[in-house]
């Protein structure tokens, strides 16, 4: 998962910020699915690295994610912004791994419900009958 990340990574269009991110994302058959960021000069439209690799996976029929790894190359560890928080939500368990790295790999690991306590999910939206 950690190659695929770093070679998404390598291949961030991030023009702008110059803050390049890849991720990559298990799916409960096993299959992993890698993205990177996408600027545009249009900020609001820009796709993070954990989207790409999300769209990349449901767009091959899969819908649950069971571990992710996202690499940047920043001296502190990088969390998933709050939006991707809440993508990764829609497709994982609070218990998965989400393991931020760097260059050099693992820096921390946490679960998607640490890093999103009382997540919004699909869940929230079952209504009785």
């Amino acid at each position: 998962m950690l190659d695929l990340a770093r070679q998404a990574l390598a291949n961030a269009h991030a023009p702008y910020s110059r803050f390049r991110v890849g991720a990559c994302v298990r799916s409960a058959s096993g299959q992993l699915y890698a993205g990177c960021n996408v600027e545009n000069a249009s900020y609001p439209v820009t796709q993070c690295a954990e989207a790409t690799a999300i769209g990349a996976m449901v767009a091959a029929g899969e819908r649950q994610i069971v571990e992710v790894v996202i690499v940047t190359e920043g001296a502190e560890p990088c969390p998933p912004c709050g939006r991707c928080r809440q993508q990764l939500a829609e497709f994982a368990t609070a218990t998965i791994r989400v393991h931020l790295c760097g260059p050099e790999g693992v820096r921390l690991t946490a679960t998607l419900g640490e890093l999103l306590p009382m997540a919004f999910g699909p869940k929230t939206l079952n209504r009785p009958s």
